[in-house]
């Protein structure tokens, strides 16, 4: 006597793994795509009221780092640092969260570990 699957389930089998093949093909090149214009991307964020202003590419790079001559104080260098530190964070965190956001866009939320 030959078992039965329930119903939906067998049958279509090879054709339905094809297609989730295909889909998943389909979602990678997407992926890579926008892989590749995020770190073509610049993010750029600021501190201290626009004393210090940084810009890092989509590849997570400190492009630019601007500095108003007014903050410069020689005897405050602690506080120079801070906003250094404070724009530069910023600014890979807005890069970071785009890249996020917009891949998660691509994968319709599926986390799958190593594709970004």
């Amino acid at each position: 006597m030959k078992a039965k699957l329930p119903k939906g389930m067998g049958g279509g089998a090879p054709g339905n793994m094809q297609g989730m093949i295909r889909q998943a093909q389909k979602m990678q090149a997407e992926m890579e795509r926008v892989g590749q214009e995020l770190e073509e991307k610049d993010y750029t964020a600021s501190s201290g009221g626009n004393a210090v202003t940084a810009t890092v590419s989509g590849k997570l790079v400190l492009k630019s780092l601007e500095i108003k001559p007014e903050v410069v104080d020689p005897e405050d260098i602690e506080m120079l640092s801070d906003l250094v530190v404070a724009a530069v964070n910023e600014a890979l965190r807005t890069a970071e969260k785009d890249r996020n956001d917009k891949m998660e866009a691509v994968s319709g939320g599926l986390n799958i570990p190593g594709l970004f």
